[in-house]
């Protein structure tokens, strides 16, 4: 369109001396100032070279609907580009995501080896956490790939499809023929103009007014297949836009659950990893568990009978209790012989409320409460959350 209204000036007014310089001049000043719009361009120079046309181009409902169509063209543009940015985004990093699934598995089956050879004459104590750290390293890799999988599928072919597909250039297609027949229509405008003002200044003349005729005619056919094209193209980018926002947004939403998922599932491997490791070592460093199990004890604290369950701070036979609560794991079973003892398996971990000079330690463990011998359990600093939950 900008290049029939700089024919048309050039035509009509560029010539040295040429009344109509001045109209160009003026012209030129409102599109350098950005004053005008193109249509607004059209109108103008109408105005100016054949004072206001009996035909316009455009009425305020086909005005409005071409600014629209402009704004959806902007829109979609700038979401088409999102959704491409997001899918080279997402590809790239499923390519060091791989390369980082490739170095664990091989971290993974290093450790693994270790362990199942090893031939330390010390213990075995490295070759089980190895083990247990080739199991771990090997379940986080899988958990990884299974984010990339998901990134891909889930992520980057809807993405793709919708930058690529169909529906996005079709609508294109019809906004890139709407605007070629807008062109068409300002040309003709500008023609039917140029006829009426020959009419007028010639009003016998037959062939002008059968080409006026013929001028309009086919400017109102434009006009009318302008409209149509218009809202066939508003109608279909405006589609367009609500699909790629609606589809941008999900595949957002997606990226971040799968991407939740695969922190919160290696958090538990990592925990459960760091509990067994953690228990090996409280192993080591803990001292030396008894030679023998006592067969014999005193009879547990009379106090217990005594409070009904409810402990005195008084010292028993003359001896100071401790008092400190601290979790502990049964080393050795017990079995209760009277009301007042606790049941223990091996393996098990209670929480210690009270250890007593005589040998016996009062606590819970899977919500039940009574006495056992102190000597039976070892006390832990660290232990996993799953197992203080069997305490209670």
């Amino acid at each position: 369109m900008q290049g029939i209204v700089d024919l048309l000036l050039h035509k009509y007014c560029c010539v040295p001396g040429s009344p109509l310089l001045a109209r160009f001049r003026f012209v030129q000043s409102l599109r350098s100032d950005h004053i005008l719009t193109s249509t607004g361009l059209v109108q103008a120079v109408l105005k100016q070279f054949y004072g206001s046309p009996d035909n316009t181009l455009t009425d305020e409902f086909e005005l409005q609907q071409h600014q629209k169509l402009e704004k959806l063209f902007i829109s979609t543009r700038a979401a088409k580009h999102f959704q491409r940015d997001l899918v080279r985004g997402v590809e790239g990093y499923i390519v060091t995501g791989s390369k980082q699934v490739e170095i664990g598995t091989k971290l993974s089956e290093d450790s693994r080896k270790y362990g199942a050879e090893n031939t330390c004459t010390s213990g075995n104590i490295l070759s089980k956490a190895s083990l247990n750290y080739a199991r771990a390293r090997s379940q986080i890799e899988k958990e990884r790939g299974s984010l990339l999988k998901a990134f891909g599928t889930q992520v980057a072919e809807p993405l793709r499809a919708m930058v690529m597909g169909a529906p996005l250039e079709d609508a294109r297609y019809l906004a890139q023929r709407y605007d070629k027949m807008r062109q068409e229509a300002e040309a003709q405008t500008i023609e039917v103009s140029r006829r009426q003002q020959k009419v007028r200044e010639a009003p016998g003349n037959v062939d002008n007014s059968l080409k006026l005729e013929a001028a309009e005619s086919k400017l109102e056919e434009l006009k009318s297949n302008m409209s149509v094209l218009g809202k066939e193209a508003v109608s279909a980018m405006a589609a367009v836009e609500t699909q790629q926002q609606r589809l941008s947004m999900q595949r957002l939403i997606a990226m971040i659950e799968s991407e939740r998922t695969f922190h919160q599932r290696v958090l538990q491997i990592l925990e459960q990893l760091e509990g067994e490791l953690v228990s090996e070592r409280q192993r080591i460093e803990a001292p030396p568990a008894p030679t023998h199990v006592p067969e014999t004890l005193m009879s547990p604290p009379k106090l217990f009978e005594e409070n009904n369950g409810l402990f005195g701070s008084n010292p028993l036979n003359g001896s100071s209790d401790s008092m400190e609560y601290f979790i502990a794991e049964v080393m050795h079973s017990h079995q209760a012989e009277t009301s007042v003892e606790l049941s223990l398996s091996l393996g098990d971990f209670v929480v210690v409320r009270k250890v007593s000079s005589d040998g016996w330690a009062e606590g819970e463990c899977k919500g039940k409460a009574g006495w056992f011998p102190a000597g039976y359990i070892q006390r832990r600093d660290r232990v996993l959350a799953s197992k203080i939950a069997e305490v209670f």
